[in-house]
């Protein structure tokens, strides 16, 4: 009997054709659009150093909740499976007390001793290298604490100056703050000599400049300049404060690389909360301001959680998340996911989103679409790089294609109660498009036309390569495999009946 379970187990082994793909970890992706970025509230994260509690009050969603540095380093290989190449982090200087956002600055020089130490940043940034995954500072450049020291100084009474602007609740942390006036030469030569402290002193590899929409676009200018001549591969990224400012003078910055795009975001959330909305009304957006400089995402701590928003209309999770992130990790731009979405979290408000990442809540299928949509994205230099149009639409379904350099990826998404067929256009006769999330295949049709049908609220993501047809060498190799399997079955059979009746 050890003799057949053998065979048997040594001809499956020759069935088995099993191709590994590994990605070169010694390449690193230099260009922010090459990004999978993981944006991290750090108080709202993960409590790694329990000895670091001095402040925390978890009954109090305004008061410290724990998370730290060190927090972040423990999850560092979970996020890397999962396919992100950045984190993105919260402020990190010395904030007065309750200050866990990071918004009271008291100290541009020093880290907030309720994140940890120095060299617990230091051990973050290194470990983070290690897994080539690039790290990613939020740094505050509008506001101090009312308690940080030149906001008294006499002599600093022209570093202030008031605040005018209206801002969203979740901004509620404005009232303890005083706006820097950064048309002060000494205020401006101030920010940028703690830039170049923190970069020298930590090696990290970008700023996410907070509330830029609120800056001076002169200082903006000078600072964002000032950083890319110290170090031109160091990114930056600008945050937006109000969903309806006018971002122009940021995107026009030749300085800054990437810009959150509060029009997509909103366009996104009410198209995928609900079945039968057309994505092309998505690219719509997009195609009206055509800007390549784009930070896609679908929450963030501000906001409510997307989850919240389509759990609202009854839709599945992991169905819309697939067309989410289907959309946001193939679309022009760079993908930015809020902690906890891969579980994923729900909150209807700000406050509910900032909840600590309930970790032990995940969904394995999710984490697994995530792991296969991010390796597609790296595997095809064309999602980050290629021209993006739309080929065609049919009522909730649109296929896009990127294309680069000889390279083309086409995406279909379909947020249809239907299933939904578009006809593509413009491909070789000798070629064919085949899935690579639900290993769909798309070959000319008679008439010489290729259709790409998918199922309702589904999404597939095809690549061109050669017809083969079918692959007849392969079918006739297994199908000789089998056929010695069942004769060698039927064999040892034999010869096991024929010993027994001796």
């Amino acid at each position: 009997m050890k003799k057949t379970l053998f065979i048997i187990a040594t001809i499956l082994l020759l069935t088995t054709h099993i191709q590994a793909v590994h990605a070169d970890e010694s390449k690193e992706n230099t260009e922010l659009k090459e990004q999978i970025i993981y944006n991290i509230f750090i108080d709202r994260f993960n409590n790694g150093g329990r000895t670091l509690n001095a402040e925390v009050d978890i009954d109090d969603p305004y008061a410290y909740q724990g998370g730290d540095l060190k927090g972040i380093t423990m999850k560092l290989d979970d996020l890397k499976k999962l396919g992100f190449t950045a984190i993105s982090i919260s402020p990190i200087m010395d904030n007065a007390p309750d200050g866990y956002h990071g918004y009271w600055v008291e100290d541009f020089f020093g880290l907030e001793e309720q994140f940890g130490t120095m060299d617990d940043l230091h051990h973050l940034v290194e470990e983070a290298h290690q897994r080539n995954m690039k790290v990613i500072v939020e740094f505050v450049t509008n506001y101090v604490s009312l308690t940080h020291p030149l906001v008294s100084d006499p002599n600093k009474r022209d570093w202030t100056k008031e605040i005018s602007t209206t801002f969203p609740k979740s901004a509620n942390w404005i009232e303890n703050t005083a706006q820097l006036n950064q048309s002060n030469e000494q205020v401006a030569s101030y920010l940028m000599e703690a830039a170049d402290y923190w970069m020298k002193e930590t090696d990290i590899d970008g700023f996410k400049l907070h509330a830029a929409d609120q800056a001076s676009p002169d200082f903006l200018q000078m600072f964002t300049s000032h950083i890319k001549e110290t170090n031109p591969e160091f990114y930056l990224l600008a945050g937006v404060l109000q969903k309806d400012s006018d971002i122009t003078s940021l995107r026009n910055n030749e300085h800054i690389d990437a810009v959150e795009n509060y029009n997509v975001f909103e366009k996104i959330n009410e198209i995928l909360i609900k079945e039968d909305k057309p994505v092309s009304e998505i690219y719509n957006v997009w195609e009206n301001e055509k800007n390549e400089k784009d930070l896609l995402f679908v929450d963030n701590k501000n906001t409510a959680r997307f989850s919240n928003n389509f759990a609202d209309n009854g839709r599945n999770a992991l169905t819309t998340w697939k067309l989410a992130l289907t959309y946001l990790y193939t679309a022009q731009g760079t993908p930015v996911i809020f902690q906890g979405s891969e579980l994923p979290m729900y909150g209807p408000s700000y406050l509910e989103s900032r909840r600590m990442v309930q970790f032990q809540n995940s969904d394995p299928d999710l984490a697994e679409f995530h792991e296969r949509i991010s390796a597609i994205r790296s595997e095809f230099p064309a999602l980050a790089h290629g021209e993006f149009t739309q080929v065609d639409t049919n009522e909730g379904m649109s296929v896009f294609k990127r294309s680069y350099q000889g390279e083309e990826v086409y995406i279909a998404l379909n947020n249809d109660s239907e299933s939904r067929t578009v006809t593509i256009s413009g491909i070789d006769s000798d070629l064919q498009l085949r899935g690579l999330l639900g290993d769909n295949l798309v070959r000319e049709n008679d008439e010489g036309i290729f259709r790409i049908g998918i199922p309702r609220e589904t999404a597939e993501v095809f690549i061109t390569e050669p017809n083969k047809g079918f692959n007849w060498g392969l079918i006739a190799f297994v199908a000789g495999v089998f056929v010695i399997f069942i004769v060698a079955v039927i064999m040892l059979s034999r010869k096991d009946k024929h010993r027994h009746n001796k």
